[in-house]
């Protein structure tokens, strides 16, 4: 169904009239801010709607206004007490729920019944009397939601009463996916990231229509997911992190939390194991895995490549097995990601064997193979999703992989990873894949990037965000805002809106929404913020 969206919706918008539509005083260089009391321009959002249809009287949430919700609908219900938690605080309004989907109010309406809109997307039209969010399920809906509240004035995100208007532009947005897949990576074994500080990134990744996190779950400085077959990876294996602090893990609970609060913006988690490289933590943690039989110390430094799992023991596939198969059933998401990068300590032959033996495992409990894109050097199973994060798109052997039938996320290092510096004043954050400002985050195309891949190939695209440097929420935002939302943009928005001065435009409006959500963000030089 994700990719006959995804063609469904090119062929619907490929050709694009939004800037005939939308005028350029919606999405273009010459967009104003609104008036003080006026609504916002209808397309000035990101991701950039697809399709934009400014016109009629606006919307102006009142105290008389209510949120109407498909009637037994629990999804519908819940989206709309989420709603009402985000607009209920700034608009000081009581904006109850009901079942009663006729009349004045915010309507979030199941049941489109509009095959264009996918899976994911969704219709607002928004006139005097009413603004109604339509989709074809749930999450199209969600996602609707966060267009809605693009739309509203930045004060809307804070949690005091402020004093509005609270007005919605009349028109309508028709609006659904690039593609299916638009990620984020957190690495939390570097450096632990708590439970709240997880959740606080999903609701900030959820504003801009990111629908997969990538859990690092595993490394050499921290093993950070509680296995109950092998307890000492969590209990040894994840008691440090980077610089010798205090490290951590998820235990069940915690990390079917993290589980819950993602399904509740319609994110699914890919948790990753990195093997065979990247495994000191395990190795420390348990003799048996290290061909020598003596566990190393545990690692609190930044170096790769200097750990493998000992591949030609046999308890390595007792201990890898036991791994997936406790993540696989805790994890209710398609995908289990088992690494493979910068394996430099494993043979080419060892490589190999490991991948040969690993893949069918994690397909035996019911996942999809994902793995960094030197899996490709070994030979992918059917179905194993490859994810890409080189800088040059001249690797030969990944278009050979992807024109053989390996599908491709795309995350290259000198574009989407979110740690790299912005420029040489840049205190955060590491330089190896170069500067990344953030005209260069948004200035490439997932389809082309890599020199033969067919676009049939390409999933999506994530935003890793690698933690050696980073140990706060706010260094997490800093490095992450604002290059996340051009990569969000990049995965959601038709390609044939992509232009960064169009862009920087629409960003630059993301400023005040950014800080009234308390998000710590590089105010970069390049965008003219308001």
């Amino acid at each position: 169904m994700r990719q006959r969206q995804r063609r469904t919706f090119a062929r619907l918008f490929g050709s694009l009239v939004l800037v005939a539509a939308a005028g350029l005083t919606s999405i273009g260089t010459s967009a104003a801010p609104a008036a003080a009391d006026g609504p916002r321009p209808l397309g000035q959002i990101v991701p950039v709607p697809a399709d934009v249809s400014p016109g009629g009287s606006p919307y102006t949430i009142g105290s008389a206004t209510r949120i109407r919700v498909t009637p037994g609908e629990p999804e519908v219900q819940r989206i709309g007490a989420y709603l009402a938690a985000v607009l209920r605080p700034s608009t000081g309004y009581a904006l109850p729920i009901t079942g009663a989907t006729g009349g004045d109010g915010i309507r979030l309406l199941l049941g489109a019944d509009d095959e264009g809109l996918g899976d994911e997307g969704y219709r607002l039209t928004s006139a005097k009397g009413s603004v109604t969010v339509a989709a074809n399920t749930p999450a199209g809906l969600f996602h609707g939601v966060q267009t809605l509240r693009q739309l509203l004035p930045a004060n809307v995100e804070k949690k005091t009463k402020q004093a509005g208007p609270w007005k919605i532009a009349g028109g309508t947005i028709t609006d659904a996916p690039r593609y299916a897949y638009r990620g984020a990576m957190i690495d939390v074994s570097r450096h632990f990231f708590t439970v709240a500080q997880v959740e606080r990134y999903i609701d900030q990744l959820a504003l801009y229509k990111i629908n997969e996190l990538h859990l690092h779950l595993s490394d050499d400085q921290g093993w950070r997911i509680a296995i109950d077959s092998w307890p000492r990876l969590a209990t040894y294996g994840g008691q440090t992190q980077v610089g010798g602090g205090k490290g951590g893990f998820y235990t069940k609970a915690d990390y079917q939390a993290i589980l819950d609060h993602a399904a509740s913006r319609y994110m699914e988690v890919v948790p990753e194991i990195d093997t065979p490289g990247h495994s000191n933590a395990a190795l420390a943690s348990y003799a048996e895995l290290n061909c020598n039989g003596v566990a190393p110390p545990l690692y609190t430094g930044t170096h790769v490549g200097f750990s493998s799992l000992c591949v030609p023991k046999e308890v390595t596939y007792a201990f890898f097995d036991d791994v997936v198969r406790e993540v696989a059933a805790m994890t209710p998401g398609r995908y289990l990601h088992i690494g493979g990068d910068e394996a430099q300590s494993t043979s080419k032959e060892d490589y190999d064997t490991f991948m040969t033996r690993a893949q069918p495992v994690v397909h035996k409990y019911g996942k999809t193979v994902m793995a960094w894109h030197q899996i490709v050097d070994a030979t992918p199973i059917p179905g194993t999703v490859a994810q890409y994060w080189g800088t040059t798109g001249d690797e030969a052997n990944v278009a050979a992989a992807a024109q053989a039938g390996t599908k491709l996320i795309m995350s290259p290092a000198n574009r989407a990873y979110l740690d790299m510096k912005y420029d040489a004043k840049t205190t955060l954050g590491t330089n190896w894949a170069g500067y990344v400002e953030v005209d260069k985050s948004y200035s490439w195309d997932p389809d082309t990037f890599v020199k033969g891949v067919p676009a049939r190939a390409v999933l999506g695209v994530e935003a890793p965000i690698w933690s050696e440097t980073l140990s706060t929420s706010a260094q997490i935002e800093y490095m992450a805002f604002p290059r996340l939302q051009g990569i969000a943009e990049l995965g959601w928005s038709p390609a044939s809106t992509h232009d960064w001065t169009a862009y920087k435009a629409r960003l630059a409006q993301q400023g005040p929404r950014m800080s009234a959500l308390g998000i710590t963000y590089y105010r970069s030089p390049l965008v003219p913020w308001v």
